[in-house]
């Protein structure tokens, strides 16, 4: 391996017998397979339950780079539970993923959420625990009859993403000079202050 950056000069000592001592993975195929059988035993054992878990909110992917994308999050907010009506105890032992610890900074994935709970009771079939004493809230014996496994996640989650047409370009964008008005806008950064002075700040005691 060729020396990267400011790191130490390699220096190895293949002195030992190391043919002995190689990380072997010999036993990766059979991992595979034991793996493989662990996935059907339980989903056999949790049947007719998802195979993928529970619910997970959708949330945004953390830094600027990735923002712009959504993805399936630890568990909704106890803020996200009341707007849609669920207990939040109630929440995991029917399928729901809860984290207390999450918090809601928007309206809009709040309200997002909110409409994923919704949408999830509405097509949710709960066994009665007495087949022959149904209590309220519990699916009907036909809706019972009716349920399959899902293998797949539990209501998953995609990102839109919208295409642009092909159009003429402007004249405006053909005389447009990124460049220059990027190079100009650093220029110009010192000065803001003096176009947009912060607020007086009165400290009472001190006038």
């Amino acid at each position: 391996m060729a020396p990267s950056r400011n790191g130490m000069i390699l220096n190895p000592h293949f002195h030992k017998d190391w043919q002995k001592r190689v990380r072997t993975w010999f036993n990766q195929p059979a991992r595979k397979i034991r793996r493989r059988k662990a996935r059907q035993a339980k989903a056999r054992r949790i049947a007719p339950r998802p195979v993928s878990g529970p619910l997970r909110p959708a949330v945004r992917c953390p830094t600027i780079r990735y923002h712009t994308q959504i993805r399936a999050g630890r568990g909704f907010t106890l803020e996200e539970l009341k707007a849609a009506g669920i207990n939040k105890k109630v929440a995991r032992t029917i399928g729901i993923a809860v984290d207390p610890r999450r918090r809601n900074r928007s309206t809009e994935s709040l309200q997002a959420n909110v409409q994923r709970l919704k949408e999830y009771r509405s097509k949710l079939i709960i066994f009665p625990r007495k087949a022959s004493a149904p209590k309220k809230g519990d699916s009907t014996e036909e809706e019972v009859k009716m349920a399959t496994q899902l293998t797949g996640p539990v209501m998953p989650i995609k990102n839109v993403y919208k295409k642009e047409k092909a159009r003429v370009i402007s004249e405006d964008e053909k005389n447009f000079k990124a460049f220059a008005s990027l190079r100009m806008a650093r220029a110009n950064a010192p000065f803001t202050l003096f176009f947009h002075p912060c607020p007086k700040i009165i400290f009472p005691g001190l006038h």
